[in-house]
């Protein structure tokens, strides 16, 4: 667990996901799309990955991928990413973590 934690304070914005997930796929573009760069963990592609897996398990990512941690802090999953966009909260935290400029 704390390699987790000490890997989503790396950057503003860290998404765990695997890379055969769609909706890891979806939520990468989303923040692509805003003009952020997030680091990109793909677990299934880590040596390690299934101890990384384990670990967002216990921090309560549920489903573990994608798990999103903006300012090093866990945001949560695709649910809370989309709902946190739609409702325009998602841009002011990005900007607050230093993820946005503009």
């Amino acid at each position: 667990m704390e390699t987790v934690t000490k890997l989503a304070s790396q950057k503003a914005v860290v998404i765990f996901s695997k890379s055969t997930c769609c909706m890891c796929h979806a939520i990468k573009r989303l923040f692509y799309e805003q003009g952020v760069s997030p680091m990109v963990y793909e677990i299934d592609e880590q040596p390690n990955g299934r101890e990384t897996e384990r670990a967002l398990m216990r921090l309560g990512c549920s489903p573990t991928v994608p798990a999103v941690f903006i300012g090093g802090k866990f945001v949560g999953s695709a649910n809370n990413i989309l709902t946190l966009h739609l409702d325009g909260s998602l841009k002011q935290m990005l900007k607050d973590a230093g993820a946005l400029w503009l």
